[in-house]
């Protein structure tokens, strides 16, 4: 979608309307159908992914276990049981939630799906940047919110442009690790954790991003909040806070280029102006 907002071109890659609410369903599907068709598949997520990779599994006819952490959004756990697939909150965090799944798929045989640190999910991911450079071919920068960082490596694989990665200033995992020269863990506090609350990046988005020299911005939570409520303003877009980070970097002048593209990633939420 182009836009002019403050006088300014932008285009607008609007993902929070991909089935499911987010782009995790590219990756989620590319993971399932890359290989030997499984049994039965279990992952952890903070939401997005989880009902991306329960709705891929119902989609294939296959069984699905989601864990997620106990402060899961109910907005996000309720979709998940909504897909088919088992819900299990786990532990305080998402890494609590994603040891306890590589426990169940070692004790069950079931097919892990990562949510970021994974090749076919990346690749996955990096669909959306592709269409983005295919039907935008004037944009000369991309930028995306980070969690783990599998959509951001997949925006550098797929976008054939600078990226620039967008993270709140206290859920930072990406902005910490290459600041660090390696994956560290990082703080995860934030408005928008349910969807960037991954407290290390991925080993191999990182080395995508380091490779890549991805750009690192970090915005507050006003920021962020602020930029969604101008989505929703302006265009009528209601999207959950971790859409609406790219914006507040583009909006506080932290993005370079001409004409950036924004991916306004996801939208499951009760959503409420602030």
């Amino acid at each position: 979608m182009r836009a002019e907002i403050d006088g300014r071109p932008v285009v607008l890659k609007l993902e929070h309307l991909q089935r499911t609410g987010s782009f995790k369903l590219r990756g989620a599907l590319n993971a399932l159908l890359g290989g030997e068709r499984p049994t039965h598949v279990v992952t952890a997520s903070g939401g997005n992914h989880g009902l991306a990779v329960a709705t891929a599994a119902r989609l294939l006819g296959l069984p699905a276990t989601v864990f997620v952490p106990e402060s899961v959004p109910e907005a996000k756990a309720r979709r998940i049981e909504a897909a088919g697939a088992k819900l299990v909150r786990h532990g305080a965090t998402y890494g609590a939630a994603a040891a306890a799944a590589l426990g169940e798929a070692a004790d069950t045989g079931a097919l892990h799906v990562p949510a970021f640190d994974q090749p076919l999910v990346i690749a996955g991911q990096g669909t959306c940047a592709a269409e983005a450079a295919e039907d935008a071919p004037d944009v000369d920068t991309m930028v995306v919110a980070a969690g783990g960082g599998g959509l951001a490596a997949g925006t550098v694989l797929g976008g054939g442009r600078p990226v620039v990665v967008v993270e709140p200033e206290n859920c930072r995992s990406v902005h910490d690790a290459l600041a660090a020269g390696t994956p560290v863990d990082a703080p995860v506090e934030s408005v928008a954790a349910s969807a960037l609350g991954a407290t290390r990046v991925g080993a191999l988005p990182f080395e995508i991003l380091r490779a890549a020299d991805a750009s690192s911005v970090l915005v507050s939570d006003a920021e962020l909040l602020s930029a969604r409520d101008r989505l929703w303003e302006e265009f009528r877009l209601a999207v959950e806070p971790a859409a609406a980070v790219p914006l507040a970097a583009w909006l506080a002048g932290r993005v370079p280029g001409e004409l950036a593209c924004l991916v306004v990633c996801g939208a499951n939420t009760d959503w409420t102006p602030a």
